[in-house]
């Protein structure tokens, strides 16, 4: 990191005028461990997984558009299909836990811990069993693709109810209210979301999560596509590659992860800050900046394609512009 600050200051332009890029690049110098840190084979792994709280009706769309969206994923046609090809980056789709069985497909990684989660109002989402298997499925989905060839990879989610749980793990994690952190998720009104506040902060009475043990957070309100986000991040800071978080359900999967290894806010780049109201708070809780703000709240690793594009242009700029002596360009006095 010192070597590229060093170039930094030496490069064609006044100290600090590519402002936040030149800061990222040297976060990616540090997290590869080499001073010119290089970006070519770029990823998103995007998780899905259903979740038992949408039988308390916290949201307008329907248990069944979570396996509609993977085959749309498959096929090419939504929003991270899009920007992913204009980054460059890969897609891994993995069915976590979708509540139907979907049809066998060899672009969709079929690791399916259950058929969805339980209603998390009624007792835990999760057994302690399948919270071990849903990370570890993360660490090996990432350890197979790092076998490829991966210098960066992105989070990404499609879960309907996913917010909920992530708006129940943000409140345990961060210790504001229930209403402070839960928002309106795909849109709903004043009194759904009244509604949402409700039925998480009866799931938190039901299931009394304890935040000193995130892995029992995670098991009683979390899901399977998060504990599976939970691993990525595990596994890609252990390969020292630098990850990109998408919004709220990555974050949420973010507040498990550095809460079991601290040292992993170093690894990790916030895309952006979505219009989710509790990611602003969850993303400072994690001390961590947004390279972008732009109202996005779609999820899908959307927000995390476009922070590896930002991520790719500031190592090349650091790789790539010529220093004041290679161009011939008198310094300041």
């Amino acid at each position: 990191m010192v070597a590229a600050r060093s170039r930094q200051d030496t490069l064609t332009k006044p100290p600090g005028s590519l402002g936040r890029l030149e800061k990222l690049s040297i976060q990616l110098a540090g997290i590869q461990g080499k001073p010119i840190p290089q970006i070519r084979h770029k990823a998103v792994i995007t998780m899905a997984g259903d979740h038992g709280v949408v039988a308390e009706g916290v949201g307008n769309w329907p248990q069944e558009v979570t396996a509609q969206m993977v085959y749309n994923f498959l096929r090419g046609g939504a929003g991270i299909n899009v920007i992913a090809r204009q980054a460059g980056a890969r897609i891994i789709v993995v069915d976590m836990g979708v509540a139907t069985e979907l049809e066998p497909d060899s672009r969709l990684l079929s690791r399916k811990v259950a058929l969805g989660t339980q209603n998390m109002c009624l007792g835990p989402a999760m057994t302690n069993e399948q919270v071990v298997e849903a990370v570890e499925t993360g660490i090996e989905v990432v350890t197979a693709e790092v076998a490829k060839g991966l210098d960066i990879v992105g989070t990404g989610d499609m879960g309907i109810g996913n917010t909920t749980a992530s708006s129940a793990i943000c409140a345990v994690m961060t210790g504001k209210s229930v209403a402070e952190v839960t928002g309106r998720g795909t849109g709903i009104t004043d009194e759904q979301l009244a509604h949402k506040v409700e039925v998480i902060t009866r799931a938190l009475e039901v299931n009394h999560p304890d935040s000193a043990q995130p892995l029992d957070v995670l098991a009683k309100v979390g899901g399977f596509e998060i504990g599976g986000l939970v691993g990525v991040m595990l596994a890609a800071a252990a390969h020292r590659i630098p990850v990109v978080i998408d919004g709220f359900i990555s974050g949420a999967a973010a507040l498990i992860a550095t809460a079991l290894s601290p040292g992993l806010k170093d690894f990790l780049i916030a895309a952006h800050v979505s219009a989710e109201t509790g990611h602003k708070i969850l993303l400072r809780h994690l001390g961590l900046k947004p390279l972008l703000n732009l109202g996005m709240r779609l999820g899908e690793g959307t927000g995390a394609a476009l922070g590896i594009f930002l991520a790719e242009v500031a190592a090349r700029v650091l790789a790539e512009m010529s220093t004041f002596t290679e161009a011939g360009v008198s310094e300041r006095g």
